[in-house]
């Protein structure tokens, strides 16, 4: 495989960088002049790399079914954790056992970028980046590891941070295998409402990327891919975005990755009895539920039901091939012509 032309940054995806551009090492390196090639070898492609990759997963303590590894960036250079040392980036591979496996990391920077630049969504800050021989890889900033370390400490302080699964006191072992699907959107409003104290602000927040995420064909937003973060003051609000993917272009998953979808009952709006899809007047009785005013839930949702042509200019600057990009600019037409349905 050989590096890819480079038109875009691979942050920010601005256009005329042929690396990164300084908007993106200001905000993802502290402003330090990091390669987008990382000084390794994929796992599979070399033995001596694998070990290091091998050794890095033994302490790195982030769930999920994605291979997930530690980096720490020293001086200018991003390189694997060793042990005892914590992290501050996450790096995650291509895939294994997906369709479509080589653009996931692609996928998850275009959705994330889109998140932020489009819709104003507060995200996890993100990069493509490649390994020696051109395969990419998704690379995110830890928003729960503090900047600097602090006189006396040894190494960098976290800042309290718990995902929605523990919130809600589910784990394998009290409710099974699929527990961090087995809720409602509904139920993560009303966790929001008991823990966090600007919950009127947090909501707001909370509905947008509910809808993102319908709208995006995100089929894998589960109680462990929303958080609550600790501030300055040491209340908890919700945390950035992380892990917004398209799934739709890698499995064939449901409209919502909760297995009661949005709502704790059994309503059903008379668009999602006739088609099996969610409508406008679904996610304005989630709206109503959660405590937001018709004036407000209407000026939300307006982003999301209008066609935003800077998606469309995203996803042919993006690192997907063009296959891929025509599929993932179809899903997007679906939905919001779905999202619009009364």
């Amino acid at each position: 495989m050989s590096m890819p032309a480079i038109k875009y940054c691979p942050g920010t995806l601005a256009d005329g960088f042929d690396t990164y551009s300084k908007t993106c090492l200001k905000k993802m390196f502290r402003g330090k002049k990091v390669s987008h090639i990382l000084p390794y070898y994929p796992p599979h492609v070399s033995e001596e790399d694998a070990e290091k990759f091998l050794e890095n997963r033994k302490h790195i303590s982030i769930s999920g079914v994605q291979e997930k590894l530690s980096m720490i960036l020293d001086k200018n250079k991003l390189r694997l954790t060793r042990e005892g040392e914590q992290g501050t980036y996450i790096l995650k591979p291509i895939p294994r056992d997906f369709k479509k496996a080589g653009q996931v990391p692609a996928n998850e920077h275009l959705t994330m970028q889109i998140a932020r630049q489009v819709y104003g969504i507060s995200t996890a800050e993100n990069a493509l980046i490649f390994f020696k021989n051109a395969e990419p890889a998704y690379i995110t900033k830890r928003f729960d590891v503090k900047e600097e370390v602090l006189p006396g400490q040894s190494g960098f302080a976290k800042w309290g941070k718990e995902d929605f699964a523990s919130l809600a006191g589910k784990t394998s072992e009290n409710a099974g295998p699929d527990f961090k699907y087995k809720y409602s959107y509904e139920e993560m409003a009303d966790l929001l409402m008991k823990y966090v104290p600007a919950y009127r602000v947090e909501i707001e927040k909370f509905f947008r990327l509910v809808v993102f995420n319908y709208l995006f064909s995100n089929g894998d937003a589960h109680l462990k891919n929303f958080s609550v973060l600790e501030t300055l003051n040491g209340d908890y609000v919700l945390s950035p975005a992380y892990d917004l993917i398209n799934t739709r272009i890698h499995v064939d998953d449901t409209d919502f990755a909760l297995e009661k979808g949005l709502f704790k009952d059994d309503f059903k709006s008379e668009i999602m009895k006739k088609t099996g899809h969610a409508g406008l007047e679904d996610f304005h009785e989630f709206a109503g539920r959660t405590g937001i005013s018709v004036k407000r839930r209407d000026k939300l949702l307006a982003p999301f039901l209008a066609r935003q042509t800077k998606v469309e200019t995203l996803i042919q600057k993006s690192f997907l091939n063009d296959q891929t990009k025509r599929a993932y600019l179809l899903n997007y037409q679906t939905k919001r012509n779905q999202l619009n349905a009364q």
